[in-house]
């Protein structure tokens, strides 16, 4: 028969309305609208990104030099090719004042500028007034303003004293608004905003200290700035320089916000995972209760293409329905949430419908559909005509013919390649897509697992009959144990992985700390400031560990003569500067794994020793010639050892260290971390800060809850990506007691009949939920502490521990969840008379 003919026949079908698909729908619907709105949003954000480009970059082009000032060349290229120029250095310092006969210290980002600053936009100041007049002369001391949150870590009120290093400035106004804060980057301390100029005699800019300049370009209206980026990098190549322009404003937030939705999207992708095993139970319950009309269909000499093609015409078309819910939902949300997103997002974004996240969203929803619907579907083509008026779709064979299987390897493999080739990540598509494989076979065979051993129990229940009726029911095939574990056990997987994830990442943050971790870096120390700096510190009895080394800052420019990008690719340690040191011996806890360090006495061509396992990820080998910028000087230096550097325990490690004499007439400081007593803190700090203004100390503590708070919105992002698919599994399970509603009412009749109480069915049926519920939490909770230990081993390449109040909570819910819907559908089966019920069965 035709295709036309199946045609006709699904229009038929589809009369009788969507009854049986609620949860079909409603599972397809709530995945595509999760991943269409992660992809709404982060389209949104790329177009503000791109739209207020120049404002956020201060300006339409930008030249950053690292711990130096421009040259004259390069001063003189910028004054010829802009309109404008604002010369912007950043740098960490102590905020020092003096309140109520006490000292209070913070650190604070600084921002010094000069007087075309800024050239876009202006900043937002309380009292409000022109950052000119706020950067003045004010009781004969230059203005500053500063962040709130550090006005109050300091005490102050607008009209105080503070100073920066030996400097002392009036703060006359909070910071509100910064103009350009988002091209800046993440940074340790609130900002503080100065004049440059005020500075010459703070001792904060001197020679090898670490600082950064921004030069900001207004440029004539037309320029073209992929031509001028590559006039620039052509003009200023092996300077340091790097360039960023309107196009990119904010490169670190982008980049951030394409990784955090590449992986909400993906977790989206577990929902609908989720949402597919819905789907697949909906199919089969539906083509279960289309028994009779599959048979009249064959009777009448119905092949088994016009009836697959039939309801797979169904199921399109129910799918392309759920599909468009979806794309609806996921596109209007963050239109509607607009307001509420903009307020918490440090960056502008332009909200509208995008048709390339839709259209991504659709892609995945299509797959989905026809993976979970496929084997479904397949089952009808195996079953005879007469055999189908006998229950025929729970007696077909598991597993359907090879076109079949051919066809869902196909779909599994294209939404796995558009996943990896949307998210830009193959390498946690990849993972991802295991874990959920992983995941599904062991769900299944936990499902099957439990079938088994119900069936096995229910014979030593006797004397128990409330646990024995749960045990049958359970092992019942019928009874939607499979849907129950599958779905609420995934949608519990991915919440307890984020959960296992979140929390390992925290403890490698901070456990042990002061006793692996320093309690301070003291950076920006001068040559002849460390004999002082020392001896206050060997005297402390609180002290456990001193380390210091020089400190120098440098770009990778090239390997072997040729651009470093050419040979090493988008290697991290190509992406900015890094740090360099000179040494005469190895540090002490460093471990030479390849090559030889150089003589005490060597005077010869500069050496350079590279971290080990950044140097193989490199691809980096002995011999090789490495030319580095280090204050605007190219240093070429072979590679004689490699060496291996731990960066896990906030000690001190550098990628890269030279023999002394090649970098003898660089300027430089030198760093320290300190091991101390918590109780010596307070007072090292005070000691070393008034004997030394311009030393910065960076306190480890303060370090790390900075980072946990970034961590803790990663985290809350990535929790409501994994409720989605809780939200799902939750409606699956609905569906699955609804479904089994009918069972309950004929087991319930049968019970009462039989002279059992409505208290010990409700507890029989609480007692079946409750199992499932356990055995689904349980599943999830190994396999979201294997997604966890996968993470954390392989990808954060960090120790795994289990976090086990999140662990037992998912074990927890489980039970809690299946067993309020299993309660819920349980009211109107004990209400029910048994004569009606067991009238209309006859």
């Amino acid at each position: 028969m035709s295709l036309r003919l199946a045609g006709r026949l699904a229009r038929r079908e589809l009369r009788g309305g969507l009854r049986g698909f609620r949860v079909f729908l409603a599972c397809l619907a709530l995945g595509v609208a999760a991943i269409a709105a992660v992809g709404s949003v982060r389209h949104a954000i790329q177009a503000g990104l791109a739209e207020e480009g120049a404002a956020l970059l201060g300006g339409d082009a930008q030249l950053e030099f690292t711990y130096r000032f421009a040259t004259n060349d390069e001063r003189a290229w910028m004054d010829q090719t802009g309109t404008a120029v604002s010369e912007v250095v950043d740098f960490r310092s102590m905020a020092v004042a003096d309140q109520n006969a006490e000292t209070q210290r913070a650190l604070t980002q600084v921002k010094s500028v000069d007087d075309t600053y800024p050239l876009l936009g202006s900043p937002v100041l309380k009292p409000a007034m022109p950052l000119s007049a706020a950067l003045g002369t004010h009781q004969g001391l230059p203005g500053a303003v500063m962040d709130p949150s550090l006005i109050d870590r300091l005490g102050l009120s607008v009209g105080d004293r503070f100073a920066l290093g030996t400097q002392e400035f009036i703060l006359t106004a909070a910071l509100i608004h910064e103009p350009d804060g988002a091209a800046d980057g993440f940074g340790l301390g609130p900002r503080t905003l100065v004049r440059t100029e005020d500075l010459q005699a703070s001792g904060l800019l001197a020679p090898g200290t670490l600082f950064s300049t921004k030069y900001r370009l207004a440029l004539p209206s037309g320029t073209d700035l992929q031509d001028l980026a590559v006039e620039a990098r052509q003009n200023f190549e092996g300077t340091g320089m790097r360039w960023t322009d309107a196009r990119n404003g904010a490169p670190g937030i982008a980049e951030f916000v394409g990784r955090l939705s590449a992986f909400l999207v993906l977790v989206g992708l577990s929902g609908l995972a989720v949402g597919g095993i819905g789907v697949s139970a909906a199919v089969r319950a539906y083509l279960s209760q289309k028994t009779e009309t599959i048979a009249t269909l064959r009777t009448l000499g119905a092949d088994k293409a016009t009836i697959f093609q039939t309801y797979m015409i169904q199921i399109g078309v129910l799918s392309g329905i759920g599909i468009l819910l979806g794309l609806a939902l996921g596109g209007l949300l963050p239109l509607l949430l607009a307001p509420l997103i903009e307020a918490r997002l440090p960056v502008p974004a332009v909200f509208s419908f995008y048709p390339a996240p839709l259209a991504e969203a659709a892609l995945y929803g299509l797959l989905t559909a026809f993976l979970f619907t496929l084997w479904p579907l397949a089952r009808t083509e195996d079953v005879r005509a007469a055999t189908l008026f006998r229950d025929a779709l729970t007696s077909a064979r598991a597993v359907p013919r090879g076109v079949y299987l051919i066809a869902t390897g196909f779909g599994l493999a294209l939404l796995i390649a558009s996943a990896a080739w949307f998210s830009g990540s193959a390498r946690l598509t990849f993972w991802t897509a295991g874990g959920l494989v992983g995941a599904l076979l062991l769900l299944s065979t936990a499902a099957y697992t439990v079938r088994r051993l119900a069936r096995l129990s229910t014979p030593s229940a006797r004397g128990r009959p409330a646990l024995r009726w749960a045990l049958s029911a359970i092992s019942d095939p019928r009874e939607g144990a499979a849907s129950v574990v599958l779905s609420l056990g995934l949608g519990l997987s991915v919440l307890a992985a984020v959960g296992q994830i979140d929390g390992t990442l925290r403890n490698a943050i901070s456990d042990n700390l002061p006793d692996v971790a320093p309690s301070y870096f003291f950076v920006d120390i001068q040559k002849d400031q460390m004999p002082g700096f020392n001896d206050r510190l060997t005297t402390d009895p609180g002290v456990s560990r001193i380390e210091s080394a020089p400190m120098l800052r440098g770009i990778i420019t090239q390997i072997n003569g040729k651009p470093a990008r050419e040979i090493a690719g988008d290697h991290w340690v190509l992406d900015g500067d890094r740090g360099v040191t000179y040494s005469v011996r190895p540090p002490e806890n460093a471990r030479i794994t390849s090559g030889e360090w150089w003589a005490d006495d060597y005077t010869g061509t500069p050496q350079v020793s590279f971290a080990a396992e950044e140097a193989e990820e490199m691809g980096l080998k002995l011999g090789d010639q490495l030319t580095v910028n280090i204050l605007g000087r190219d240093i070429t230096a072979e590679l004689t050892s490699t060496r291996e550097v731990d960066f896990s325990n906030a000690g001190m490690g550098f990628i890269m260290s030279m023999n002394p004499s090649a970098l003898a007439g660089a300027p430089h400081s030198f760093i320290a971390t300190v091991y101390a007593e918590e109780k010596a803190e307070t007072a090292i700090l005070r000691d070393l800060a008034g004997k030394f203004p311009n030393i910065t100390a960076i306190r480890v503590r303060d370090a790390i809850d900075r980072v946990s708070g970034l961590l803790a919105g990663i985290a809350a992002a990535t929790s409501y990506g994994a409720g989605i698919s809780l939200l799902t599994g939750f409606l699956v399970l609905i569906g699955a007691a609804a479904a089994g509603e009918p069972a309950r009412r004929y087991e319930a009749a049968i019970l009462k009949t039989l002279g059992a109480d409505r208290r010990r069915i409700l507890f029989s049926f609480a007692l079946r939920a409750a199992l499932l519920g356990a055995a689904a939490g349980g599943v999830a909770l190994l396999t979201g502490v294997l997604g966890g230990w996968a993470v954390a081993t392989y990808i954060f390449d960090t120790k795994f521990s289990v976090i086990w109040p999140s662990a037992i909570g998912i074990v927890l819910a489980g039970i809690i969840v299946t067993l309020g819907a299993g309660l819920i559908f349980a009211l109107r089966p004990l209400a029910v008379r048994p004569a009606r019920i067991l009238r209309a069965s006859d």
